[in-house]
């Protein structure tokens, strides 16, 4: 009797462990995850690319609604969070230029879908923020803040950008 019982009881629970090995994943939908070559305490960036949008380039792999503009390099983007332009630094608070920076960068993201070409080689920095070159438009805004006189080159490897080729 023992035995039937036993083999019962095994029989419910190999039933009940297939059913919760169901593989959700759609072959039609379904794109593997690229490998992420940064160090482990990095956070996987969303994918939330969308093709040909009029804001991006053709190097953009994720694009969001540009909310709210921290400062001249940086901006937080629905579906990303905060992003740092990558290879570049425009002045702190308190600092002359500071505002002309912040101001440029609003009048070009606030409110506008920004294409984000997000650094392979180093994609976090060490606040958690996104590095990355920001499209508006098809245009470079990273590029276009160093032509404008807002920022400077700040180029810290590992960075897959060589931002002295955009001045």
């Amino acid at each position: 009797m023992r035995r039937v019982y036993f083999l019962i009881m095994l029989c419910i629970i190999m039933v009940a462990a297939s059913g919760c090995t169901h593989d959700d994943l759609d072959p039609l939908n379904y794109t593997p995850s690229s490998s992420n070559n940064s160090n482990s305490s990095s956070t996987a960036v969303p994918n939330n690319t969308t093709s040909s949008s009029s804001s991006s380039s053709p190097h953009t792999e994720v694009s969001g609604k540009c909310y709210k503009v921290v400062d001249g390099d940086t901006i937080d983007v629905e579906g990303v969070g905060r992003v740092r332009f990558v290879g570049v630094n425009t002045p702190e608070r308190g600092d002359s230029g500071y505002q002309e920076a912040k101001d440029y960068v609003k009048s070009m993201c606030l409110g506008k879908t920004v294409g984000l070409d997000i650094d392979d080689s180093k994609n976090k920095d060490k606040y958690d923020r996104t590095l990355a070159v920001v499209y508006v438009g098809g245009v470079n805004l990273n590029q276009e803040l160093l032509k404008k006189g807002y920022a400077e080159v700040m180029y810290i490897p590992p960075s897959e950008f060589n931002p002295y080729g955009w001045t």
